[in-house]
């Protein structure tokens, strides 16, 4: 098995590059920071392919793929994990470079990511392209906007690539997480009901990848969660969250 994942030096990717190493696969390891990806892969079985990129640059990804793919041949398994989540307000002028440094790495990310291995896949007629949106997705998130809005949109823009690729022999999976322990929800001072450890969550979304499932919440109490969410008249929503826990604004991303 060939797995690629990005945003592997910590929280869910790290948990999932744990995962697959521990199954014998051949992985690839993307991520923004050196030491942090190396510790990760000294930590595994085996020896992973690691790739210093950000996810947002497009011809990065493309390098980091060739170079895959050269070594090992198309992957069985692309997880466009890489993500960052920091509070906003759009009243602030300093928020617009957050909103689009989100946008750029939640969304144009996954594209980024999966578009050099879709030919190869599609020739082959298999593959898996797996997705990691959020429960966040769903509404909108006062304090949140642009990790919800980014989250919304890749959720729609995986549905698209699902319906472009299904003809075609390839997969495309959307796994939206609730509350996951990792560095994203450290910073978090509310309370975060049903959270999961990391290597939890990385075992359970991998079940969802191996039963080939086209769409899962992860866990399933935040699926009921998200469609209460879902069917909430806007005036009841406005009152349940206008006073919502937020998330903290001016993190580095």
């Amino acid at each position: 098995m060939k797995v690629f994942i990005t945003g592997a030096s910590s929280g869910i990717g790290a948990a999932l590059a744990a995962h697959y190493a521990a199954r014998g696969a051949q992985l690839g390891l993307v991520a923004r920071r050196a030491e942090a990806l190396a510790e990760v892969a000294r930590r595994l079985p085996g020896t992973p392919a690691l790739y210093l990129a950000d996810v947002a640059d497009a011809q990065a990804m493309a390098d980091a793929a060739r170079d895959f793919m050269q070594r090992f041949g198309a992957p069985d398994i692309v997880i466009a994990n890489a993500g960052i989540s920091v509070g906003t307000l759009t009243e602030h002028a300093e928020d617009i470079a957050a909103f689009e440094r989100v946008m750029r790495t939640n969304v144009l990310g996954l594209a980024a990511t999966f578009q050099p291995f879709v030919a190869p896949m599609r020739e082959a007629r298999r593959g898996r392209l797996v997705g990691i949106a959020s429960v966040a997705g769903m509404r909108g998130i006062p304090g949140a906007g642009a990790y919800s809005a980014s989250k919304a949109a890749a959720i729609t823009y995986l549905e698209a690539l699902r319906v472009e690729l299904r003809p075609r022999g390839v997969r495309v999976v959307t796994v939206c997480p609730g509350y996951v322990a990792t560095p994203l929800t450290a910073v978090n001072k509310y309370r975060m009901p049903f959270i999961l450890p990391a290597d939890v969550a990385a075992r359970r979304i991998a079940r969802v990848i191996d039963a080939g499932r086209s769409y899962a919440v992860v866990p399933w109490q935040m699926a009921l969660v998200a469609r209460a969410m879902k069917l909430l008249p806007n005036p009841v929503y406005d009152r349940l969250f206008k006073r919502a826990g937020r998330k903290p604004r001016g993190l580095k991303l």
